[in-house]
């Protein structure tokens, strides 16, 4: 087996979308994942368009759809229930692509499949832990913790929040900012809501927020029921462990949700229904003033980890997968492409990390909750205009990247 041009430490759904860009780009890579095995982690994932135009370049979009959820809408609740503010997404909102809500695990393994199918089975090796990188002026050595060291021209390191890879880059940068706010998040077979395909969010943080939406469709063995992913957020002065895989326990969770009723869903029976709860904390890095060290550069959440409030985490490290893929078949697997990947997804991704932390689309809910002290109100407009509900979640989308005209006109990374 000949030395492939980039080495990708780290098969979550950033180095995946990277090995499958570079072959697109007729540039061999292979993939090496920590996990013995592929398991269906996690739970619920919003694809906006601009993530789904990449994918729809990589010809993955029919397969995502068949297992997705197309969102509708995006609406926004007060605690008591009442209306605040709500947008068309998507192909809804004439964007060229849609905006799909998926199960984590099916959009990994549709990456995961196609990375295989294209790439060759033996392009994602699993049980390979990245513990460091070697480089010369000639290329790069990875070092695993179970196997023989991977030789090539450039090492990406796509090895999530806790990445090995960045470590060894900054030795001192200790653990993760936690945001004072602490999640839960599940996944279960519920009656639909909103017509099906609209994505909820509501309360505040103070008292308990929720996000709400479909991820699957619903199914003869799933009891002919959807199936609705949720998240709920409470403030908290103490983090638990940084694990995404923690479990969690009814008994946080239901002092601030127990009894919180609307009259088209019952958001305590939902999460009291649940059978695996799933808590961490909401955390993230300060962005870094460089990502690249010759022949080795960060991807996704080892480069910039952002809090999960703009439905972007995963859509950055598309993007980032893409970009760094251009450049490479501008550049060849040459430090210098990384540099030039470096100044076009630095600087953006350290505005989708600050506005994450200040000013996110459920601003909207916090706008709300301060403005009215958290009480009922007998009109929305009495506390917030619908043009500054609008303005909060456009300027959102200009940050992110995926405001449509914005979107329309770029052209195509790869």
């Amino acid at each position: 087996m000949s030395d492939p041009d980039v080495l990708i430490a780290g098969g979550g759904v950033g180095g995946l979308a990277l090995a499958l860009s570079l072959h697109q780009a007729g540039i061999s890579a292979r993939v090496f994942e920590a996990a013995p095995t592929i398991q269906p982690l996690g739970v619920g994932i919003n694809l906006l368009p601009h993530a789904m135009r990449e994918l729809a370049e990589l010809g993955l979009q029919d397969a995502l759809a068949a297992q997705a959820i197309e969102t509708r809408e995006l609406a926004f609740y007060s605690r008591h229930g009442q209306f605040i503010y709500k947008e068309p997404r998507g192909r809804y909102a004439g964007y060229d692509w849609p905006q799909l809500s998926i199960h984590r695990a099916d959009l990994h393994r549709v990456l995961f499949d196609a990375t295989r199918e294209r790439l060759g089975r033996d392009s994602v090796q699993l049980d390979r832990r990245c513990v460091t990188v070697e480089q010369d002026d000639s290329g790069v050595i990875v070092h695993f913790d179970k196997a023989e060291p991977a030789r090539g021209k450039l090492a990406i390191g796509c090895d999530g929040i806790h990445s090995a890879v960045r470590q060894q880059l900054f030795p001192d940068q200790g653990p993760p900012k936690y945001s004072g706010v602490n999640m839960w998040r599940g996944a279960v077979r519920w009656p639909a809501f909103l017509g099906g395909d609209t994505m909820v969010s509501t309360g505040w943080m103070t008292v308990g927020k929720t996000v709400i939406y479909p991820v699957r469709p619903a199914t003869p063995d799933g009891g002919g029921l959807p199936l609705i992913n949720w998240v709920a957020e409470i403030e908290r002065p103490e983090a638990v462990r940084q694990d995404w895989t923690g479990r969690g326990r009814l008994a946080d969770i239901m002092p601030a949700f127990a009894g919180l009723t609307f009259d088209w869903l019952d958001i305590s029976g939902m999460i009291e229904s649940t059978e695996e709860i799933l808590e961490y904390p909401m955390v993230d890095r300060d962005p870094l003033a460089r990502w690249s060290f010759g022949r080795v550069t960060l991807l996704g959440d080892a480069a910039h980890p952002m809090y999960p409030r703009g439905s972007n985490g995963a859509g950055q490290a598309i993007l980032d997968a893409r970009c760094l893929a251009g450049e490479i078949k501008r550049r060849g697997a040459t430090a210098e492409a990384l540099v030039h990947y470096e100044a076009l997804r630095g600087p953006a991704t350290a505005k989708v990390v600050l506005t994450n932390r200040s000013d996110p689309p459920d601003a909207i809910l916090r706008e709300v909750w301060q403005r009215s002290g958290g009480r009922r109100f007998a009109r929305i407009e009495d506390v917030i205009s619908t043009a500054e509900l609008a303005a909060i979640s456009d300027r959102y989308k200009k940050v992110a990247g995926f405001d449509r005209d914005t979107l329309r006109t770029r052209p195509s990374y790869v």
